[in-house]
């Protein structure tokens, strides 16, 4: 099939250095090629298949597709609509730290199949993306999502249920709940803990059902109603709960209560 032209190809950075995102829709055929890099990302319409180090596969929309460092692939649309996907590119070294985090030191360098039909892994990879490109997310989300999403991308059968590290845990709660407007980094808070990054995130979330992101954006929603309710004025407490503006402040407060602080600064008058 003869190579036909991108409707639509972007490239972009992300929160997290070494890491770009692409989003394209296109008929393209592609050679046979690698990357020195990991790729990970979602079919969002449409079919293809390609060349892989498992040999030829297809994909299809909601199907999430992977490749490893070196891993000679190409790629053409199934029929003659377009194909559209969205992809991570994310340096070796970068998903060499993770693994050391998520499998504590075990060798586990390949996403172990090139086409994955699991639906929790596509919106692993859509979560991720959605952190990673928003400006308004704490480097902690998107660390979070990212280590969630190579968890489950690299390995080949699910974990094995472990106890949480509730001391551990609790720590890391404590130092949220301490000053939730501080700028903390998921290592940061990691180290605290004496825990690895993803055995935090697992083990919070078994603890308190929220991720260490989601429950510090909790507290912050607290903290700025307290704030809006003592009379500071809704851009001032936005800043002053830890929030990058105002707009990002309602966004979470909306969505936390039900209610915007507009509308709860109006109901307190």
């Amino acid at each position: 099939m003869a190579s036909g032209h991108f409707r639509i190809f972007r490239i972009f950075r992300t929160g997290i250095d070494g890491i770009e995102a692409v989003l394209a829709d296109s008929r393209h055929t592609f050679a046979r090629h690698s990357h020195d890099v990991y790729g990970i990302g979602v079919v969002e319409r449409g079919a293809q298949k390609s060349a892989s180090g498992r040999g030829m596969v297809e994909a299809e929309a909601g199907n999430t597709i992977t490749v490893n460092p070196g891993e000679v692939h190409d790629g053409a649309p199934l029929g003659d609509a377009p194909r559209a996907w969205r992809m991570l590119y994310i340096r070796q070294a970068i998903v060499a730290a993770a693994v050391e985090d998520i499998f504590d030191g075990r060798p586990r360098e390949e996403f172990h199949a090139p086409v994955l039909e699991d639906g929790r892994i596509a919106g692993l990879v859509s979560a991720a993306l959605a952190a990673l490109l928003d400006d308004h997310a704490a480097s902690i989300a998107g660390e979070e999502r990212l280590l969630l999403l190579l968890s489950a991308a690299l390995r080949e059968q699910p974990p094995r249920p472990e106890g949480a590290a509730a001391p551990a845990v609790a720590r890391a709660r404590d130092r949220l709940d301490a000053d939730p407007a501080s700028l903390v980094t998921l290592e940061d808070l990691a180290a605290d803990c004496g825990l690895g990054r993803f055995r935090l995130v697992r083990d919070f979330a078994r603890v308190t059902g929220l991720t260490p992101h989601a429950y510090l954006i909790q507290r912050r929603v607290e903290l700025a109603r307290q704030l809006i309710a003592a009379g500071t004025p809704l851009a001032e407490a936005a800043i002053t709960a830890g929030f990058a503006d105002q707009s990002h402040m309602t966004r979470n407060f909306t969505r936390r209560y039900g209610y915007t602080p507009g509308a709860y600064l109006a109901a307190l008058a």
